[in-house]
């Protein structure tokens, strides 16, 4: 616990001195919280257990759903300000419905709306409308063309080893050869976007950078493929980027190694404008997972604990062998099926997911991976249950507002007496 890292050189443990000047320590999310008391700084929470607290990240509806859905935004006011006139009367009418971009529990009541068939076909509409927008954005900006009928699955985030982006390209080689043996009884079309970006110095993200747009290469340029799978990605991920591919997103890709994401909220961002979330039990997952009810989230993978309990002995060459399907995408990597004129580029990778020492476990995760994207597939073929299931996650959003985590803040650990949410 000392403030100072004794060795030759002495070094201050700036985590360490910002716990003991603090008043209070936050984690992010209810698992990072956890996280921080059980292992990180359990000694600090023992000799201080009041000062640990948890505040759940948020994100501001009025820029990432006022401002990047508009429509929606239009439709959801129109509903919720109905007043028991019916809300398609109340299109034509004065809404009063727009409260809950300042007090997003109140996108509670959107839930009964999702049994109201015409309800669920404006829904879809705007859904379609914004995907037409976001393939407009992935042609101009990658050259790939997205068919807007099909399942945009969406990976949007810095690019690192523990967000898995490795686990999403090795998904899509996965349906690609699957398309290859013929193998589309019941194929859902499906159009991947990744994008993000690496720290300068980081290699092996620059690395998987470059085995997608490989993979996306070989995919998008295959006659065979064509019609039932695209992958790209996009360049220069920002901001404005964002607020077209949230709206736009009909899968929130977030499959980080549990117990390695603090919370993030670009998974927020994404459940506000109704995406249905794959994911595992890390960060802000469990709580989203927990408010949109888990029939209507898509999970797969080890808990935190079972990856703590995987360490040491861990065989991902033993899971590989196993596996067939995994077998026959390591032989695609292995063989430079991506990489024909740049032999050997890959091999840093395959080493990676072949080392028992991977931190990130990727090959344990694989299989419940892909079975959970069958479910995806699945469930996106029957468009109903799927917009029912996306206004139910828009409905039970409204934790996830930063005026929530304000007020939090505010309660908790500010104690200032004049602070309000304010629409900004």
């Amino acid at each position: 616990m000392s403030i100072v890292e004794e060795g030759a050189e002495q070094h201050i443990r700036m985590a360490y001195l910002a716990i003991v000047a603090s008043v209070s320590v936050n984690g992010v999310a209810e698992l990072h919280s956890e996280l921080l008391k059980k292992h990180l700084f359990r000694d600090f929470y023992e000799l201080w257990p009041k000062k640990f607290n948890n505040k759940t990240n948020g994100v501001t509806p009025r820029r990432w759903m006022a401002w990047a859905n508009p429509a929606l935004s239009n439709l959801i006011t129109h509903a919720l300000g109905s007043e028991g006139k019916g809300w398609v009367a109340n299109l034509v009418g004065q809404a009063s419905g727009d409260g809950w971009l300042i007090d997003m529990s109140k996108l509670r009541a959107l839930s009964k709306f999702a049994d109201d068939a015409s309800f669920r076909t404006q829904w879809s509409a705007i859904k379609q409308t914004n995907k037409e927008h976001l393939a407009e954005m992935v042609k101009r900006d990658c050259g790939v063309e997205f068919n807007t009928n099909a399942l945009f699955d969406v990976q949007v985030k810095r690019i690192h080893e523990y967000k898995r982006q490795l686990l999403n390209v090795l998904h899509v080689i996965h349906l690609y050869d699957r398309i290859k043996r013929g193998d589309t009884a019941d194929w859902t079309p499906r159009c991947v976007l990744i994008g993000g970006k690496a720290a300068p110095g980081y290699k092996m993200a620059k690395r998987i950078i470059k085995l997608v747009n490989a993979v996306a290469t070989v995919v998008n340029s295959d006659a065979e493929v064509d019609g039932l799978l695209r992958l790209a990605f996009l360049p220069d991920y920002r901001v404005s980027a964002m607020e077209v591919i949230c709206a736009g997103a009909d899968l929130s890709e977030q499959i980080s190694t549990a117990g390695k994401e603090a919370s993030g909220t670009g998974n927020m961002k994404f459940m506000m404008n109704g995406a249905l979330t794959i994911g595992t039990l890390d960060g802000a997952n469990i709580e989203i997972r927990e408010e949109a009810g888990e029939e209507n989230f898509f999970l797969f993978g080890l808990t935190a604990e079972e990856v703590e309990n995987t360490r040491g002995h861990y065989n991902p060459a033993g899971i590989i062998a196993a596996d067939e399907d995994f077998k026959r995408v390591m032989h695609l990597l292995e063989s430079g099926h991506f990489n024909l004129f740049e032999p050997g580029i890959f091999d840093s990778i395959i080493q990676s997911i072949y080392s028992p020492g991977d931190p990130w476990l990727t090959a344990a995760d694989f299989r419940s991976y892909v079975q959970a994207q069958r479910e995806v597939a699945t469930a996106y073929r029957d468009k109903e249950h799927w917009t029912r299931m996306s206004i139910l996650n828009t409905a039970a959003s409204g934790k996830f507002s930063s005026d929530r985590t304000i007020l939090d803040y505010n309660r908790d650990i500010w104690h200032l007496p004049h602070i309000e949410a304010k629409q900004s």
